[in-house]
């Protein structure tokens, strides 16, 4: 094991470690928030944070980001909606597929511009997540879909229960295996990678860096649209303003998992720890009563701990490079005398 998986692996423990403590904390403030209910709920708010962040980390370990992700989420939620209430007899499987083929294609879109054209993704999806949302505005004509309007499957389904565990948990579980067979063990995710660490020699040793950017680009569309079902069937309504800003939640649970914002270093189990933490966060101050307006300030705060800490610890990696060099390959100079 190299000195960057410990140091990958000592700081998932620490943030592991942190989760505990803190629902420890809390709980010994307040009771309830460690009963068993109450976790499983935690658990189950936490799955559409846990989906998208995997999807952005293979975008930002090739140096990218995916600033559209929640107006796509709302542009394929509001569609789902509005099929399935224009539609009632429509089976549940054609709306799901199609909420994640629209997301698919707007995710396609993003990938095309940056990895064909060579366009700066932030750029791009900051100009594509205004379009997405006007989008929503122009598909609904500015009006909520309620429940009422709703089929009772297409709501029921996130919460139904399976071996005793909701499908949004089956979903993340199912979620979390394929990212980390994408990212630790196929080529695909192998050459993401190499795309963050060095584009330069990811070309020159043949890398297909624009086919793998839309694809990449295309797998955080297609997870936002199946999120963008799962949003509004979980919450029973779609409106214009769905998952408003949760685009730097996402980008914030990464960060705080130890994906590298510069790309090239990064880790599902990082991902998914950064993303129960924000939840955990999230939970937990309403619970211990912390007024909303500070809320949302200690939040930020946690997030920026994290860039500070990801920023030390770069700095701390460039000083190591040369005496690492050295001690493993032997100098020249040294050789030499």
């Amino acid at each position: 094991m190299n000195a960057f998986n410990l140091k990958s692996m000592k700081r998932e423990l620490l943030l592991a470690g942190s989760i505990v403590v803190l629902i420890v904390g809390v709980g010994l403030r307040a009771p309830v928030f460690v009963t068993g209910a109450s976790l499983a709920n935690l658990l189950t708010d936490s799955t559409l944070l846990i989906m998208l962040a995997l999807a952005q980390m293979l975008v930002i370990v090739t140096r990218g980001v995916d600033l559209s992700v929640a107006s796509n989420l709302a542009l394929s939620g509001m569609a789902a909606a509005l099929l399935a209430a224009h539609n009632p007899g429509l089976p549940l499987p054609a709306i799901v597929l199609a909420a994640a083929a629209l997301g698919l294609v707007l995710g396609l879109v993003n990938g095309y511009l940056i990895g064909y054209l060579d366009l700066p993704a932030i750029v791009v999806t900051l100009g594509t997540m205004s379009v997405y949302r006007g989008l929503v505005f122009v598909l609904s004509g500015g009006a909520w879909v309620s429940s009422h309007q709703m089929p009772a499957d297409f709501i029921a389904f996130p919460l139904a229960r399976l071996l005793g565990v909701t499908h949004l948990v089956w979903i993340a579980a199912l979620a979390v295996l394929a990212a980390w067979y994408l990212a630790g063990h196929s080529r695909f995710g192998r050459d993401l990678f190499a795309i963050g660490n060095a584009p330069s020699s990811a070309r020159y040793v043949g890398i297909p860096m624009a086919k793998r950017l839309l694809w990449t680009y295309g797998i955080s569309g297609l997870v936002a649209g199946l999120c963008g079902y799962l949003w509004v069937a979980r919450y029973a309504v779609a409106y214009t303003e769905i998952a408003y800003g949760f685009e730097f939640t996402v980008i914030a649970a990464c960060v705080i998992g130890g994906i590298n914002i510069a790309g090239g270093t990064g880790s599902v189990f990082g991902a998914v720890l950064g993303a129960l933490f924000l939840a955990v966060i999230g939970n937990a101050l309403p619970v211990v009563k912390v007024s909303p307006f500070w809320q949302s300030a200690l939040t930020g705060a946690v997030i920026l701990v994290a860039v500070l800490i990801n920023a030390r610890d770069r700095k701390k990696e460039g000083r190591q490079i040369l005496p690492l060099h050295l001690d493993n390959h032997h100098s020249p100079v040294r050789s030499a005398a």
